[in-house]
């Protein structure tokens, strides 16, 4: 199916002396909705799911730099930085306006992006991601870093906790160890010559969280109607840690997917994909979606 996905639109935004890559898949005629990578991820990564979405929406994808076919210099990255990148490539294609729906990193772009361009929005969407300050990730980042710093045998370890950590239980167990341990060996030759991409994506949730005390004030005026779909086994990001969010944002929606872990987004894709676009039909939080 893949293969057979190809965008409309495509290419390179020069950009403070880098490349960012974006795609665009519709004619421009309709309302458009922007899936955020996750921190591994680019943007092929989404073309599985697009079919459930682009008989209604325009899609808008983009790498962040690091990612994909986005420049991989070894330079400091910033969150609001990949914000500001969104709204040259919704001016690149003559989109004001945007669904926007952000999953584990990808949810901190939206956050800033809600931030300071609320106005360029219809709804946000948000999963796996938290805004407060939490000793527990902060050494889930930093064990991850270890890994991303250390041997290649010590990434090839990590390989194996990463995806202990981000998969729900029955999804786990669904996958046949062949097609794990394929998916493990695929991860770790994209990013063992990489691997400070890895390190510069995450580095950059650093001033993230140093500047959100005094960015809360920002936050909070985030009238959007926003989303939030949460994997009731989500390890990575515990729902004690994500609830904090729905308790800051005005005008935000709680759903939890029972047995999911960290990706509810490709462990149920269909309830995934079918609730956003109730939401996104609705553009309020009373939607009714019966899955």
């Amino acid at each position: 199916m893949n293969q057979e996905i190809a965008p409309t639109r495509s290419g390179h935004l020069d950009v403070d002396g880098q490349k960012v890559w974006w795609e665009y898949h519709g004619d421009g005629k309709r309302e458009a909705v922007c899936l955020l990578n996750g921190l591994a991820m680019h943007t092929k990564a989404w073309y599985g799911f697009l079919p459930m979405l682009s008989d209604a929406y325009d899609v808008v994808l983009y790498d962040f730099l690091g990612q994909g076919q986005s420049s991989q210099d070894d330079v400091p990255y910033s969150i609001p930085q990949f914000a500001r990148h969104l709204t040259l490539i919704l001016d690149e294609v003559g989109q004001e306006r945007v669904h926007l729906m952000g999953i584990s990193y990808g949810g901190f772009i939206a956050l800033d992006f809600a931030r300071m361009y609320q106005e360029r929005l219809h709804t946000m969407t948000l999963s796996g991601i938290l805004l407060s300050h939490e000793k527990l990730f902060q050494m889930y980042q930093d064990i991850s870093l270890r890994f991303y710093r250390g041997s290649e045998e010590a990434f090839a370890l990590y390989t194996h906790y990463m995806y202990e950590k981000i998969f729900g239980e029955d999804f786990a167990a669904a996958i046949p160890p062949e097609q794990m341990e394929a998916m493990r060996q695929r991860f770790f030759d994209r990013y063992v010559g990489a691997r400070h991409c890895l390190i510069r994506l995450t580095e950059a949730q650093d001033p993230f969280f140093a500047a959100l005390d005094a960015n809360l004030p920002g936050y909070r005026a985030i009238a959007t109607p926003t989303l939030m779909i949460v994997g009731g086994q989500d390890r990575a990001i515990p729902l004690w840690q994500q609830r904090k969010i729905f308790e800051l944002l005005p005008s935000t929606r709680w759903e939890e997917v029972p047995g999911c872990g960290h990706v509810v987004y490709l462990e149920k894709p269909k309830h995934f994909f079918g609730m956003i676009r109730r939401f996104m039909e609705s553009r309020s939080l009373d939607f009714e979606y019966p899955g």
